[in-house]
């Protein structure tokens, strides 16, 4: 298991001081924000340069909605995770984190052709996928679908869920990522979930239950790293939460707590 940390999170200004900041903190791999990198490759490759330690992942950074209303809005988003998965592969990180739309559907409801929105939502969504996946299966680069809690989304709330969509699109690079704060939330047993999610699980967000840094809230970390050792879970765990002032010295340890967790 490796963690990682967004690039938001490190207190420094450019991209390079970031890296350098990351690098020099303790972490093993810097996660980027995917809104407007096309534009950021040429700074990222060289901030790729003056350190040691490689991007992650790409955090969406997409337009549009793949269950947008508009089919211009979902061509958009299609496009576009098409283009950061690319460049994904260029830059060497696992792939990107998607999610297939945030709030209340946007669809409308077709009974009596469907049972449901959600219904609708999901038919649309593996046709998609399995359009998205034959992209990042050519370039090398995972498609992450992530969950999220029932405050922010009616759609894909537990890994069981995630699951079920992979198990269906079928495509090598249609794979999973689990976050905390939202596990915190929507999961039973979360390291269960983990453990049933295992074959799919490329990519984890850490945060505490409070949405702070892990170690300054009450999720039980030592038993879901547990078990992703026990189903060898080698990829990155990258920081998504709140770092309270001093910033540098709350990096440091909640990556020192972190740590001791893993070894």
């Amino acid at each position: 298991m490796k963690i990682a940390v967004q690039e938001n999170l490190i207190p420094r200004t450019s991209l390079k001081d970031k890296f350098i900041m990351a690098e020099e903190l303790g972490f093993e791999g810097v996660e980027i924000w995917g809104r407007n990198i096309e534009e950021r490759v040429p700074q990222l490759k060289e901030a790729l340069s003056v350190s040691k330690i490689p991007i992650s992942t790409i955090c969406a950074g997409y337009r549009g909605s793949l269950l947008g209303m508009d089919y211009d809005e979902r061509k958009l988003a299609i496009n576009d995770i098409k283009s950061r998965l690319s460049i994904a592969a260029e830059l060497g990180a696992i792939g990107v984190i998607v999610v297939p739309i945030f709030g209340k559907p946007k669809l409308p409801n077709l009974q009596p052709l469907y049972s449901s929105v959600e219904e609708l939502e999901r038919d649309l969504l593996i046709r998609e996928l399995k359009d998205l996946g034959k992209h990042a299966d050519d370039v090398g680069a995972y498609i992450l679908l992530e969950p999220l809690n029932r405050y922010e989304t009616h759609f894909i709330r537990t890994l069981r869920q995630a699951i079920k969509i992979c198990e269906e699109v079928a495509i090598e690079h249609v794979k999973i990522m689990a976050d905390f704060f939202h596990m915190n939330i929507e999961e039973a047993d979360i390291p269960a979930s983990l453990k049933e999610a295992s074959k799919y699980l490329r990519h984890i967000h850490l945060a505490d239950s409070n949405r702070w840094l892990p170690g300054y809230g009450h999720t039980d970390f030592k038993s879901a790293f547990e078990t992703l050792k026990e189903v060898g879970y080698k990829y990155y765990m990258a920081l998504e939460c709140y770092v309270p002032e001093p910033k540098e010295e709350s990096l440091r340890k909640s990556l020192r707590y972190l740590k001791t967790l893993i070894s």
